[in-house]
């Protein structure tokens, strides 16, 4: 696999949607509770699709290592920051 890079709002956009999915599952499930992880789910996917078919490169690839680096940036506290 290639390096790909990875555009700081399609990072920013996964960090929220990992954020989301962490505060959704302290509840017990309810779609409105759920409603922002969902939401935010949609919206990164779409960015990174759209991406994709811009850079020419692949959705798969793209997706696994948009969520790696997020992954990796949440365990290194301070390496960026989500304004939302």
């Amino acid at each position: 696999m290639a390096k790909i890079e990875i555009p700081d709002d399609l990072l920013r956009l996964q960090r929220a949607a990992n954020a989301a999915r962490v505060e959704a599952t302290r509840h017990d499930y309810t779609a409105e509770a759920w409603r922002p992880w969902v939401e935010a789910a949609a919206v990164v996917q779409n960015a990174m699709a759209e991406h994709a078919t811009a850079a020419g490169v692949n959705r798969y690839e793209l997706e696994m290592a948009v969520k790696k680096a997020a992954r990796e940036a949440d365990a290194t506290p301070g390496t960026l920051s989500i304004q939302g």
